[in-house]
C-alpha cells in the first residue's frame, strides 16, 4: 500500500513533465531568447535568430546574440574533421600578429587545421620559413598571392589603416579553392580563448538562406549622429563587425557574391559624401568601418561593404554570440557582453592602438594576449592522437635519424642538438633592403640575449647593411622588440635585418645561426664577424673599395681577412689610425687576437671555401682600418663555447659557416666541428682570391 500523499506527488510530477514536453514542442525549435537585460537603451539581447521587422531595420538596441548562458549547447564537429581558417596578412608587423593568433588557436584546438593565408611577398617569405621550421603536426598552410587579388579591390577608395589588404575578405569566395565550402575568416589582431571547433560548430545553425555569420558591432558608429554631418555606411541596427566571420563559400558563389558586393559598393559610393577628418579620428577610436585619412577622402573597409549588403539582404546573416568577437576599441560597448558572459571565446583588438587601447579592463585582456605572445611555440608541436596526419618529409627523416641514436653515446646531447630543427622567424622587425650595389657588403653576426648591449655600438660603427641572427626564447623575442623600439639608434636603422632563431636545447647552435643570417644577406659580399667585434668607422667603405680594386686587378671574386685586436675594457678611446693602434698596443691596452680574424667574402650558399696558398695584400689600398674585439667573461652566457672565427690556413678546406683556425683554442672551450649543426648541404666549391689586409 502506498504511503498517504504519494499519489498526489506522482500526479504533480506527471503534470510537470507534460508541461515541459509541451513547452519543448512549442518553443524548442526557436533559438531566440526574449529575455532582455536591464541597462536602458543599447542593452544587448541574446538572440541567435533575431526577428527582423518588415522594413529590414533592427532596433538600435537589439544586441544580436550576446549571452553565452542562453545559447543552446552545440555539438562539436567530429574529432578529426579538418577546419579551414583564412586570414589576410601583409608586412613584418602583421606577420608577428599572425603567429600570436596561431599560437592561441593551437593551444586549444583538438582538430586538424588548414590555414589559408593571403599574403604579400614579405609576409609569405616570413611565414613560409616559420611554418616550415615549426613543423606542427596536423596543420596545413596554403598561400595566396595578394598582388594577384589587388586589381579586384583597388578601384575602391581606401585610406583605412588596414589598406587594400583589409578589402580582400570580399574576394575570398573566388580566391579560395572552388571545392572549399566553409571557412572561418579572422582578422590578425584577434586572440582565441577557446577551441576554434566551437566556433566551427555554429555553421550547423545556418538556415538555408544564411551565408554569413557575424557578431554585432559593439560601438555606436553605424547608428550615426555622433556629431554634425556624421553619415556612416548603411547598416542593420548597430551593424556587424568583420573581425570574425563564418562564410558559406558554396552558397556565396551560387548567389553571385562577386556581382552583389561590387554593385552594392558602387551604388553606395555614388550616394555617400566624402567623409571628414573627424570621421577618421572617431571612426578608428570607435572601431567603425570607413574612416578617412584626409579631408575629402572616402575610406572604405570590407566591413562597410558587408554591412551595406546585409542592410539590403538581412536574411543573409546569422548573428553570432558576442563572446566570439569581444571588440576592444576605445569607446567599446563590449562590457555589456563580457560582464554577463560565463566565458569569453575571442578577443579582438580592433583599435589602431591595439594593446594600448583605453579600456578599464584592458589589463585582463592584455595579460591573456601576452600569455600567447610569450608562450613557447615549441610546446605546440604536439600530436593529435587518433587523427592520422602524414608528417612532412623533413619531420619523418628527423624521426628516423633520432631513432638511430644510442642512449649510451657520451655525445648524445650534441648529436641530438645537431638534428634539432629550430623555429626561424626571419626579418622579425620591419626591414628595407638596401639598393643593389655591385660591391656592397653585409655584416653578418649572431648573438644571444646577453649581447644586446653591443647592437647600438655596432650600428654606430657600421653604416652598411647588417644581417643578425638572434638565439632567443619567445619571451626574450618580445623583450628584444621593446629594446629596439626604445632605442633611437636601432629604431632609425631600417637596413638591419634581425632573424630570430628560437631557443631549443641547452647548446648554442652557432653554425645554424650564421647560416640563417648569411642566407638572408642581400648583397654580393658578406663580412662574417662576431658580435663582440667592433669595426672601425671606416671599415665598411674600406672593404667596398678594396673589393672593387681586387676584382678589377685579378678579374676574380675577392676574399679579405681583417685582423682583430682584443681589449678587456669596454670604455676606451677607439683608435683612428695605425699610429694610435700601435700606441695602445705598446701601452698594453690592446692585444693581438691571433686566434680570431673576420672574414669578408662573396656570399656563399654555404659552400666549401678553398683559400689559395699565398695570400697577398693589395698594393694600392690605404692603411687598413681596425677591428677591436671587446670581450668579457662569458660565465653568464648561454653559449657553450665562444663564437669566434679565424683565418683559414692555406692548406685547409672548411665549411664557410665554420671559418676558424682549427688549432686555436680561445678561453672558454673549443668548437667541436663534427658536432656543429650545419643544416644546408655543402656543395659547389667557391673559389676566391684571398688577401690579408
Amino acid at each position: 500500500m502506498l504511503p498517504r500523499g504519494r499519489p498526489r506527488a506522482l500526479g504533480a510530477a506527471a503534470l510537470l513533465l507534460v508541461l515541459i514536453l509541451i513547452g519543448f514542442f512549442l518553443f524548442g525549435g526557436d533559438l531566440e531568447c526574449e529575455r532582455r537585460e536591464q541597462g536602458g537603451p543599447g542593452s544587448f539581447r541574446c538572440s541567435l535568430t533575431p526577428r527582423v521587422p518588415p522594413d529590414g531595420d533592427l532596433p538600435a538596441d537589439h544586441g544580436g546574440c550576446n549571452r553565452s548562458d542562453c545559447v543552446p549547447l552545440r555539438p562539436l564537429p567530429p574529432k578529426c574533421e579538418l577546419l579551414h581558417v583564412a586570414m589576410v596578412c601583409a608586412g613584418h608587423n602583421t606577420s608577428r600578429d599572425v603567429i600570436t593568433l596561431v599560437k592561441s588557436m593551437l593551444f586549444f584546438r583538438k582538430n586538424p587545421l588548414h590555414l589559408h593565408l593571403v599574403t604579400d611577398a614579405v609576409a609569405r617569405n616570413i611565414l613560409e620559413t616559420l611554418f616550415h621550421t615549426w613543423m606542427v603536426p596536423a596543420v596545413r598552410v596554403s598561400f595566396y598571392d595578394a598582388e594577384e587579388l589587388k586589381p579586384q579591390v583597388s578601384w575602391i577608395p581606401n585610406k583605412h589603416y588596414s589598406g587594400l589588404y583589409g578589402l580582400m575578405k570580399l574576394v575570398l569566395p573566388g580566391a579560395l579553392p572552388p571545392a572549399l565550402a566553409r571557412v572561418i575568416v579572422l582578422d590578425t589582431d584577434v586572440t582565441f580563448a577557446s577551441d576554434i571547433a566551437e566556433l566551427w560548430a555554429l555553421f550547423a545553425y545556418f538556415s538555408d538562406e544564411q551565408v554569413i555569420g557575424l557578431v554585432e558591432n559593439q560601438s555606436d558608429w553605424y547608428l550615426g549622429n555622433l556629431w554634425r554631418n556624421h553619415r556612416p555606411w548603411p547598416a542593420l541596427g548597430r551593424g556587424f563587425n568583420t573581425g570574425v566571420i563564418l562564410l558559406r563559400l558554396d552558397r556565396l558563389r551560387q548567389a553571385g557574391w562577386e556581382q552583389m558586393w561590387k554593385l552594392t559598393a558602387t551604388q553606395e559610393l555614388l550616394t555617400l559624401p566624402a567623409t571628414s577628418l573627424a570621421d577618421q579620428v572617431w571612426g578608428s577610436l570607435l572601431g567603425g568601418g570607413g574612416q578617412a585619412q584626409g579631408q575629402g577622402e572616402m575610406a572604405v573597409s570590407a566591413q562597410d561593404i558587408f554591412n551595406a549588403i546585409i542592410k539590403r539582404h538581412p536574411g543573409l546573416v546569422l548573428p553570432l554570440p558576442c563572446i566570439w568577437n569581444v571588440q576592444l576599441s576605445d569607446h567599446t560597448l563590449a562590457e555589456r557582453c563580457y560582464s554577463e558572459a560565463a566565458d569569453l571565446k575571442v578577443i579582438h583588438w580592433n583599435s589602431p592602438k591595439k594593446l594600448r587601447v583605453k579600456n578599464k579592463h584592458v589589463e585582463f585582456f592584455r595579460n591573456l594576449h601576452l600569455t600567447f605572445l610569450e608562450y613557447n611555440g615549441n610546446l605546440l608541436r604536439r600530436e593529435l592522437f587518433g587523427c592520422p596526419s602524414p608528417p612532412p618529409p623533413e619531420a619523418e627523416q628527423l624521426q628516423r635519424a633520432l631513432a638511430h641514436l644510442s642512449e649510451e653515446d657520451t655525445c648524445l646531447e650534441f648529436r641530438q642538438q645537431q638534428l634539432t630543427v629550430h623555429r626561424v622567424h626571419i626579418t622579425f622587425l620591419p626591414h628595407e633592403p638596401p639598393p643593389p650595389r655591385p660591391h656592397d657588403v653585409t655584416l653578418v653576426a649572431q648573438l644571444s640575449m646577453d649581447r644586446l648591449q653591443m647592437l647600438e655600438a655596432l650600428c654606430r660603427h657600421w653604416p652598411g647593411p647588417m644581417s643578425l641572427a638572434l638565439y632567443l626564447t619567445d619571451a626574450e623575442a618580445q623583450q628584444f622588440l621593446h629594446f629596439v623600439e626604445a632605442s633611437a639608434v636601432l629604431s632609425a636603422r631600417q637596413d638591419v635585418a634581425y632573424h630570430v632563431v628560437y631557443r631549443e636545447g641547452s647548446l648554442y647552435p652557432i653554425n645554424q645561426l650564421r647560416n640563417v643570417a648569411m642566407a638572408q644577406a642581400l648583397t654580393p659580399y658578406v663580412f662574417l664577424s662576431d658580435i663582440d667585434l667592433l669595426p672601425s668607422y671606416s671599415l665598411y667603405d674600406y672593404l667596398r673599395a678594396s673589393i672593387e680594386q681586387l676584382e678589377l686587378g685579378s678579374g676574380r671574386k675577392a676574399a679579405l681577412v681583417v685582423p682583430a685586436f682584443e681589449t678587456l675594457h669596454y670604455h676606451f678611446t677607439f683608435p683612428n689610425s695605425k699610429a694610435e693602434l700601435l700606441a695602445l698596443l705598446d701601452a698594453g691596452s690592446l692585444y693581438t687576437f691571433r686566434s680570431m680574424s673576420s672574414w669578408c667574402c662573396q656570399r656563399p650558399s654555404p659552400s666549401i671555401c678553398h683559400t689559395p696558398q699565398a695570400p697577398t695584400s693589395p698594393a694600392s689600398v690605404p692603411d687598413p682600418p681596425i677591428v677591436i674585439a671587446c670581450r668579457s667573461s662569458r660565465m653568464s652566457s648561454t653559449r657553450t663555447y665562444p663564437a669566434t672565427m679565424g683565418l683559414l690556413p692555406s692548406n685547409t678546406s672548411l665549411p664557410c659557416s665554420s671559418l676558424r683556425h682549427p688549432k686555436a683554442e680561445p678561453a672558454g672551450g673549443t668548437l667541436p666541428f663534427a658536432l656543429a649543426h650545419t643544416p644546408q648541404t655543402l656543395e659547389q666549391p667557391c673559389h676566391f682570391s684571398c688577401s690579408v689586409i
